[in-house]
């Protein structure tokens, strides 16, 4: 970076102090919330007249839950009985969003879908949303609610309820997980253990556990894990994952036809195929991300630095390390900036700066993507695990020359 854009970045750093910082929040929540409102407009066509039915990604949960209710969880897979179910839970001609998570979420799908569906969508995002926010709160270690102003200004909120997504359950299980592992270890695992109910975020969990040395973290995670697998067993049957299993081995086909669209997926992988690679070349470079995201928590974990530098580059990596990541994943990006901001060492100006820039991206970073084929969004994950780390550097460097005297 030229010194003139880090002066640049410092001028505007610098500028960007707290009553500014909330009162551009201010503005984006009300932007945010009128979009919000537009979009379930748009979604029942109050606003122009639609071709087809069109729902959110909730359906589909709620979908699967209504066929284990009905005792028929192994259709969860069976995309045609699983069509017919989001069509009875909205419309005929809805467009179909496909099922690919183990049977261990249906555990949370089947109790929402007991529910009417539009107080189970309220319920399951507003829910998820309030433990996100306390588990933050915690992070951030900060009195009073208006320091989460900026977080529900994040534009991550606004996609993962307008999508109807899960990762305010994700961030919040990642968060506890990451806030809990050197106080309350047992609890920790335990958090840890039960993202198994989108197991590829847990990927780069078990490198840092075993690389600190968190055994008994790491017993609980396997146990929480396991019982969770165990319980769905019990309660699904084993043609349930065998279903599971035969549809998890052919979801790759979606995120490489384009049915979801590259400008929306997080990681390298989408990174490739946005730019008109391959199939082989966007594995290849995901796999080369996916062993330097993994030797990166090593090397920091293993060094043992503070929580927040632990915890921010852990939270940072997986957003690169993992193939199917879509935007609405960004929270553990929040996460990330959160352990820095929690870190002794506040964020310098040109790197707040910095930060406010990539927030900027994030409001739309799948329809940039798409417009300039640039990836945005695999941009901001790999920024973040740049500034991560250089944090971690910066920390782990007395202690390097202590070593060295």
């Amino acid at each position: 970076m030229s010194s003139a854009a880090v002066q640049l970045l410092r001028g505007i750093g610098a500028a960007l102090d707290c009553d500014r910082v909330f009162a551009y929040c201010r503005i984006l929540i009300i932007a945010e919330i009128a979009g919000f409102l537009i979009l379930v407009a748009g979604t029942h066509g109050l606003i122009v007249p639609l071709s087809r039915p069109t729902s959110t990604d909730f359906v589909s949960f709620y979908a699967a839950g209504a066929l284990a209710d009905a005792g028929t969880p192994e259709l969860v897979y069976d995309q045609s009985a699983h069509q017919a179910a989001e069509e009875r839970a909205t419309a005929i001609g809805v467009e179909y969003r496909f099922f690919y998570y183990p049977p261990v979420f249906l555990l949370v799908c089947a109790a929402l879908a007991r529910l009417p569906y539009l107080l189970a969508f309220v319920a399951f995002e507003g829910v998820t949303l309030v433990i996100f926010l306390i588990v933050i709160g915690q992070i951030l270690d900060r009195r009073g609610w208006s320091v989460l102003l900026p977080v529900l200004a994040f534009p991550a909120v606004y996609w993962t309820l307008g999508l109807g997504q899960n990762s305010f359950l994700t961030a919040a299980l990642f968060g506890a997980g990451t806030l809990w592992i050197d106080r309350r270890p047992i609890l920790a695992g335990l958090c840890l253990g039960a993202l198994c109910y989108k197991p590829h975020f847990g990927l780069l969990v078990p490198v840092a556990l075993l690389a600190g040395h968190h055994w008994r973290a790491f017993a609980a995670a396997f146990l929480s894990a396991a019982a969770l697998c165990a319980l769905s067993l019990l309660l699904f049957g084993w043609e349930t994952w065998h279903s599971f299993l035969a549809a998890a081995a052919q979801s790759h086909e979606s995120y490489e036809s384009g049915r979801i669209l590259f400008g929306g997926l997080v990681s390298p992988f989408g990174a490739m195929l946005l730019l008109g690679g391959s199939s082989t070349a966007a594995w290849a470079a995901q796999a080369a991300a996916t062993l330097a995201a993994a030797l990166l928590v090593a090397v920091v974990w293993r060094h043992g630095l503070a929580l927040p530098i632990r915890a921010a580059v852990l939270a940072a990596a997986t957003l690169v390390a993992i193939p199917v990541v879509l935007i609405y994943d960004l929270m553990l990006g929040a996460l990330a900036v959160a352990w820095l901001i929690r870190d002794k060492e506040m964020p310098a100006p040109w790197e707040k700066a910095l930060l406010a820039a990539l927030f900027i991206l994030c409001l739309n970073p799948r329809g940039l993507a798409e417009a300039s084929h640039i990836p945005v969004a695999p941009l901001i994950a790999v920024v973040l695990v740049a500034l991560t780390g250089a944090h971690a550097l910066r920390a782990a460097a007395p202690a390097t020359r202590e070593a060295g005297a």
